[in-house]
């Protein structure tokens, strides 16, 4: 079992940043792919950024590249999201996740373990 625990959510004006954080426990962090999905009210939960095991590979949704950044600490057992430019359009509750695959994982049903989620309000 991992668990996984997000931070850093908030309240933040349209053009301003935020960081999440993601702390894990349980097994050994560097053995998982991670990710970070982000859910809004009415919709379903979407794809932000992914990252490697060793944290050198990451793809992130084709809308969100240059303004997102996802990365990883595996001595403190940390994943991060760094988030500039921030839209409105960006509020949603955002999902740290962990994989025991490898490749590219873009898709929610390739995580194995989930957060609770921590929420991201944009305001205009």
């Amino acid at each position: 079992q991992v668990q996984l625990v997000e931070s850093g959510g908030g309240l933040v004006q349209a053009g301003g940043s935020l960081r999440l954080s993601c702390a894990a426990s349980g097994r050994t962090f560097s053995n998982y792919a991670m990710g970070w999905f982000r859910q809004a009210p009415g919709k379903e939960r979407e794809f932000v950024a992914t990252i490697n095991r060793i944290g050198v590979s990451t793809t992130y949704a084709d809308s969100l590249k240059g303004r997102f950044t996802i990365s990883r600490d595996n001595a403190r057992n940390t994943l991060f999201l760094q988030m500039n430019s921030l839209k409105p359009e960006d509020t949603a509750v955002y999902y740290c996740a962990a994989s025991r695959r490898v490749g590219v994982l873009t898709t929610s049903n390739n995580y194995d373990y989930w957060g609770q989620g921590t929420q991201v309000t944009v305001s205009s």
